[in-house]
Formats: C-alpha cells, structure tokens, sequence
C-alpha cells in the first residue's frame, strides 16, 4: 500500500513539475524590458530582426545573422540574457546552439 501511495504521489507531483519547466521565463510584466532594448541588442550583436514575439514567457527575434543566416534567438525579458540561438541550415532543419556557442546536437 505504501509503494502504492508513493507511485501515485509522484504521478500526481510530475505533471506539474514538467508544465514548470515550460517556463523558461517567468517574469512579471513589470520587469520586462522594452522591446526597443531587445532591438538594440539585436542590433548590437549585428542582427537583422524580421520580428520579435514573446514565446513561453521569453522574448523570441526571428531574423538573420551577420553573416546571413537565419536564426532565431530567445532573449530573457528582464535581463536581456540570450538563452538560445537556433540557425536554420539550407534545408530548413534547425541548431540549436547555446549561449557559450556549443552544439547541442
């Protein structure tokens, strides 16, 4: 009954955690930056922005590298920390790469 009890509790306790994960953002709106700071970040890092949405509780620029490439980049809202960049090969298949430039593949 014990190990009936536990199996159950841990079922109950592992949805949610696995929705908390989801959140890789979770900042109230008040603390966000603006969306010009994320432009000029963009900018800084000489990226062409197509647009910038929020996704998952992040700020997400869609656009293009400096060398041409098209990346897509999630920016935490309140600090402005690049969490991931991903880069779209020719064949429409995706990188991912971190922020200390490793592969994740």
């Amino acid at each position: 009954m014990k190990k009936t009890l536990t199996i159950l509790g841990f079922l109950a306790v592992f949805p949610a955690g696995v929705a908390l994960a989801d959140d890789d953002c979770f900042v109230p709106m008040a603390d966000w930056q603006p969306r010009d700071a994320v432009a000029r970040l963009a900018e800084g890092n000489g990226w062409t922005v197509r647009r910038i949405k929020i996704d998952d509780g992040c700020y997400e620029i869609d656009g293009r590298d400096a060398e041409g490439r098209a990346i897509e980049v999630t920016v935490h809202p309140a600090t402005l920390e690049v969490f991931e960049i991903e880069y779209e090969d020719d064949e429409g298949d995706r990188r991912d790469r971190n922020r200390e430039g490793g592969d994740d593949d």
